[in-house]
């Protein structure tokens, strides 16, 4: 079985980091603590936990940022790009790329969360999203 159960994310303050997700997704914490908030994702949570929290909970001494990675976050229509990227821009987020159209198809920008976590805001016409956010790769 193929699964991800919880994506933790590391933040220096997570109150700054909640008002991010609050304000840009429009995201609220099922759970939240002085140290860790968890939001109830379509089929797995997402976490940001104090990143010294974090390097103690793991035995890892020195967590770097940002890392090779980047969360998606797809949407329906170029317009939706658009818009999310100015809402998350607004909430604290920082544009690491415009949003353009790639040689692939779709459209995409990139968007940086207050503790620099790179996220792709993208609109995939041949990807299904359903009513619950789920998206399906189709060819």
């Amino acid at each position: 079985m193929q699964q991800v159960s919880v994506i933790t994310l590391g933040t220096e303050e997570l109150a700054r980091s909640q008002e991010f997700y609050r304000d840009g997704f429009g995201w609220t914490p099922v759970f939240a603590n002085e140290e860790i908030a968890f939001y109830q994702m379509n089929g797995f949570v997402l976490g940001t936990w104090l990143t010294s929290e974090l390097a103690k909970d793991s035995q890892r001494a020195d967590l770097h940022r940002p890392g090779a990675f980047a969360l998606a976050h797809n949407v329906g229509s170029e317009a939706e790009v658009e818009q999310l990227i100015a809402k998350l821009v607004e909430a604290g987020g920082r544009i690491l790329r415009p949003a353009d159209a790639p040689p692939h198809g779709g459209y995409r920008g990139y968007v940086a969360d207050p503790d620099d976590h790179a996220w792709e805001i993208a609109f995939n016409p041949a990807w299904s999203i359903d009513d619950e956010g789920r998206v399906t790769f189709s060819v």
